[in-house]
């Protein structure tokens, strides 16, 4: 089945690339713009309190919704195609990031913050130099978990008119075509392992030295 899913590729290479960076540029872009809501709405909230443990919950229930729902509460407000399938994977990326931003900046170390307060830090210089190179780990696993979710919900997209390799998936199952199916699975699978390590090689080097050695 695998040699057949390769030789559909050879005989429609145009249409498969094509699938595949609309696939690739969708899942991109729903995860850099989620990155940039909640990194910076995760940072703002974190020292909140109350506030920032009920935006967790928030998102922790959010993260029970299914991909294929979300999706379909976003079709009839904004109809279909690339635009409104961007806009769902974002909401799909948003929950991971932005819990795993609060839970990585409330996780510094006072005692830390406290000395670098006592040696003078204005609060932007301890932004940057203290909380956030120790929070980096965290928020990478966030991202890392939020790539890999929104890779894998894009094959959905192919419902609402979105592209991707999603669309080779629903037409080898509505054609009960396995060879065609598989045009669209393996890529996709293949895509979120390479994606899964090399999130995971960016959050190791993101450590700080001292924070791996310990």
């Amino acid at each position: 089945m695998l040699l057949d899913a390769w030789n559909y590729v050879l005989e429609h290479p145009s249409q498969f690339w094509r699938a595949l960076g609309v696939h690739v540029m969708l899942s991109a872009s729903a995860l850099l713009l989620a990155a940039l809501v909640s990194i910076p709405a995760g940072i703002a909230v974190a020292r909140r309190g109350n506030f920032a443990l009920a935006v967790v919950n928030l998102a922790n229930v959010a993260r029970t919704l299914p991909s294929l729902a979300v999706l379909a509460l976003v079709m009839p407000l904004l109809g279909t195609g690339f635009a409104p399938a961007l806009f769902a994977l974002t909401l799909i990326a948003l929950p991971p990031i932005v819990t795993h931003t609060i839970t990585a900046m409330r996780g510094v170390d006072v005692d830390v913050v406290d000395a670098a307060v006592g040696m003078g830090m204005t609060r932007s210089a301890l932004l940057w130099q203290v909380e956030l190179p120790m929070a980096l780990p965290v928020i990478f696993a966030g991202l890392r978990t939020g790539a890999v979710q929104v890779i894998s919900g894009a094959v959905l997209a192919a419902f609402i008119g979105g592209g991707g390799l999603g669309d080779f998936i629903t037409a080898g199952i509505a054609m009960m075509a396995i060879p065609q199916l598989l045009v669209g699975a393996v890529p996709v699978a293949a895509l979120a392992l390479v994606t899964d390590f090399l999130f995971g090689v960016l959050q190791r080097r993101m450590t700080p030295q001292g924070l791996r050695t310990a």
